[in-house]
């Protein structure tokens, strides 16, 4: 009999404990990860939205089912707040992970150009939060133009040159081996305007790149177009900081900053010629914001 007691009140909290996950909780946790994926959506503007992320901050059970509903779907979640919402960015495995390659085929058929597409959002991330401290400053908004990234990575690109001269290394790729060409050196070599018969800029210049760049971004919910200025303005939002914050550490981002291409005193970036600084290799591909 006692045995009888013990497996009663050892196995006894279960059935409540799985009882307190309704299909409505699940269903509303699932509703608030599909918000998340949704980046454009400000939550101040759909009530339904706000409170779901009200319910989220206040309760910890139904957090959990929407993180475990946002990990299922192969998202890992930034952020849950007022000002970012349900920002989620998607793990390599995930459905909704975008690749470089196919993003790099929506605007060129040449695959040689993924590298210069990965290294324009790696540019653009560099520009935007050129200090540690703006990326920690959830007030601090970032600025950027499709010119200025683009004279950013041909300034880089300028330094990278220099380095290779001065530890006389072979600035041409083996002629076996084109795709070991440095995405820097494809940049120099790339025009930065080209030219067409209406005066459009094409797809395939850096500028044109950048431009791609910069308007899947702002498609994205990560910037947002405040003029046309510089060949076109923006302006970066909480969820694009915490992008940043996530592949800050990674080691393409953390070379070109450590070029020291952008010296910053106050928050405005300056394209000024750079101080000497430990030698440095961008590597291609390396920890891009988009999956190999």
């Amino acid at each position: 009999m006692s045995e009888h007691v013990e497996w009663s009140d050892t196995e006894a909290p279960a059935p409540s404990a799985i009882a307190a996950v309704t299909p409505a909780d699940a269903a509303d946790a699932a509703r608030l990860v599909a918000y998340g994926l949704q980046p454009k959506l400000q939550p101040a503007r759909d009530q339904d939205y706000t409170e779901l992320l009200r319910r989220y901050r206040e309760d910890p059970a139904f957090a959990r089912l929407a993180d475990a509903v946002a990990t299922g779907l192969g998202l890992i979640v930034l952020e849950v707040s007022p000002r970012a919402g349900m920002a989620v960015t998607a793990a390599e495995d995930s459905v909704f992970a975008v690749r470089m390659g196919d993003y790099a085929r929506r605007t060129t058929a040449d695959s040689g150009d993924r590298f210069l597409h990965g290294l324009a959002h790696l540019a653009v991330a560099a520009l935007a939060f050129p200090r540690p401290e703006d990326l920690a400053d959830d007030g601090y908004i970032g600025r950027v133009t499709v010119n200025g990234v683009d004279a950013f990575v041909r300034q880089a690109c300028r330094r990278l040159e220099e380095r290779a001269e001065e530890q006389g290394e072979n600035t041409d790729p083996a002629t076996d081996a084109p795709g070991l060409e440095a995405a820097w050196r494809i940049w120099a070599r790339r025009s930065a305007t080209g030219a067409t018969k209406d005066a459009r800029r094409p797809a395939s210049s850096t500028t044109g790149i950048v431009a791609k760049a910069l308007a899947f971004l702002t498609d994205s919910g990560f910037l947002q177009r405040t003029g046309d200025e510089g060949g076109g303005t923006y302006r970066t939002t909480a969820r694009y900081q915490l992008q940043v914050r996530d592949m800050a550490g990674t080691a393409a981002m953390a070379e070109l900053i450590e070029l020291g291409v952008v010296p910053v005193t106050d928050g405005t970036a300056s394209l000024l010629p750079a101080e000497d600084t430990d030698d440095l290799e961008l590597v291609a591909d390396a920890g891009l914001p988009f999956h190999s």
